[in-house]
């Protein structure tokens, strides 16, 4: 599974010849040249996940592509007449030849309702566990986490026993989009000493950057 991060949480990732792009959102960079995408994963509606004039370019260059989503994101689709599938918490589904598995409902608090939207992770074909903006620990091994590192809902210290509890071989940072690239300093630091302790990997993917996972 190769990885490339668009910024934040947009993700071009190829996995056994298909293309997944995940959470087109307005921090993301470079979506606009990404291509011959099959699935479009969006976690839930706010701005920096669910950009809506950045999907209508990523659905203008891919045509063909599958949007797979929740309810909440659902509604916005409709209101733009924008076809896609629904997976939500607890079900899971095939497409184009790859198993999707949704988990979670709620978005990690910011302070009270403020932001408390639907939130759904999505795990890509018994490999990749993509949480969206939550600290979701799924019941199966995770071979590879997209591990949520800032934000107004979190700190370093929740990511990190977030990572503990889900125990993933190896995980890499989003969710930083709102970083300047001279000043990520301990949102990548502290999983990078801690982690691999406990048998983490952490690898340090940063905006643009592409990483070879493996299988």
């Amino acid at each position: 599974m190769k990885i490339k991060k668009l910024g934040h949480c947009c993700m071009q990732i190829d996995h056994k010849g298909k293309r997944i792009l995940t959470d087109p959102g307005a921090y993301a960079e470079g979506y606009e040249d990404v291509k011959d995408v099959d699935i479009i994963l969006i976690t839930h509606e706010h701005g920096d996940h669910l950009h809506t004039s950045s999907l209508e370019l990523v659905k203008k260059n891919n045509p063909n592509a599958i949007i797979v989503t929740n309810n909440g994101v659902g509604i916005i689709l409709s209101e733009m007449k924008v076809d896609f599938k629904i997976l939500t918490d607890g079900n899971s589904e095939v497409f184009n030849e790859l198993l999707f598995e949704a988990f979670g409902t709620q978005h990690e608090e910011i302070y009270k309702e403020i932001g408390q939207v639907e939130n759904t992770g999505y795990f890509i074909d018994n490999y990749l566990f993509y949480p969206g903006d939550a600290f979701t620990v799924i019941d199966k091994p995770v071979p590879l986490l997209a591990l949520p590192v800032e934000g107004p809902w979190m700190k370093i210290s929740e990511a990190i026993e977030y990572a503990l509890a889900q125990k993933p071989k190896v995980c890499f940072p989003v969710h930083d989009g709102r970083l300047r690239p001279d000043r990520i300093g301990a949102n990548h630091k502290v999983p990078s000493v801690v982690l691999p302790k406990h048998g983490i990997e952490f690898v340090k993917l940063l905006e643009m950057e592409e990483h070879d996972f493996g299988d």
